[in-house]
């Protein structure tokens, strides 16, 4: 039955049935909200199903153009020729983020690797930057942990607190995400803050490796993992723990050890 026939049928039978007995007007609207409602599911089932043939066939039509590029990143790689070897993977995993042809965990591997082979230093937070956020000394800090106890209750996904150091001048939160899709936008707001058990609110002082809202961080493709540090006020020394908020997100890390 195709569209236009479901829409008749729907009308006639919204016109056939008001005949029936103490039928009213709440009863007409239920059954036009009913049929109408399966008009569209059925509508919309069909779009679906016909975009699943569509991505169906593209799939197989663009198979061979992954393989080969597959294949000429290797040859390239194999060569030592590190530029066109990060841009065959890298056409290779357009392909597959649509297509799924492969386990894209390992072309993402391979593309990270190759970024500081192919001496690409993009402008910018990125991912080419995370060694970065890691400090040479922290001796200057009080205070210094890596992979800290906390309660994440709203269970922020592929989202970790990797170290959190304590001085008297600053509080730094270093943490991780990992991308689940290709171009994930990742920004921190401005409103984020920190909460000790032995002091009032910290509003965020400044970011590294990030972007703060309204401006947007991208990881380019998924399994690939963005390292970045917050940093706040410094914690009053008798603190012992404190929560990490950003209002309104899952990003809501509370009781993390700092003493």
């Amino acid at each position: 039955m195709n569209k236009k026939t479901f829409l008749l049928f729907a009308l006639g039978l919204t016109i056939a049935l008001p005949g029936k007995a103490q039928w009213t007007n709440y009863d007409t609207q239920s059954t036009l909200r009913g049929v109408f409602g399966l008009a569209n599911a059925a509508i919309e089932s069909a779009e679906r199903k016909k975009e699943m043939e569509i991505l169906a066939r593209q799939k197989v039509e663009f198979e061979d153009s992954f393989k080969e590029a597959m294949a000429e990143a290797k040859e390239a790689e194999t060569a030592e020729n590190w530029e066109e070897a990060l841009g065959k993977y890298e056409e290779a995993a357009k392909l597959n983020c649509k297509y799924s042809y492969t386990d894209q965990h390992s072309i993402s591997q391979k593309i990270s690797s190759l970024y500081v082979k192919a001496g690409r230093s993009d402008d910018g937070p990125s991912i080419l930057h995370n060694a970065e956020v890691t400090l040479a000394d922290y001796s200057a800090y009080r205070y210094m942990r890596e992979n800290p106890v906390f309660v994440n209750k709203k269970q922020a996904s592929g989202v970790k607190i990797l170290r959190v150091a304590c001085s008297d001048r600053e509080t730094r939160v270093e943490m991780e995400i990992e991308a689940y899709s290709a171009n994930l936008p990742v920004y921190i707001k401005g409103t984020a803050y920190i909460k000790g058990d032995k002091g009032g609110k910290l509003g965020l002082a400044s970011v590294q490796n990030v972007t703060m809202a309204p401006a947007k961080t991208f990881i380019p493709w998924p399994y690939q993992k963005l390292r970045f540090a917050l940093i706040f006020p410094a914690l009053p020394e008798e603190a012992k723990e404190f929560d990490l908020i950003e209002p309104s997100t899952t990003w809501q890390f509370k009781d993390i050890k700092c003493k």
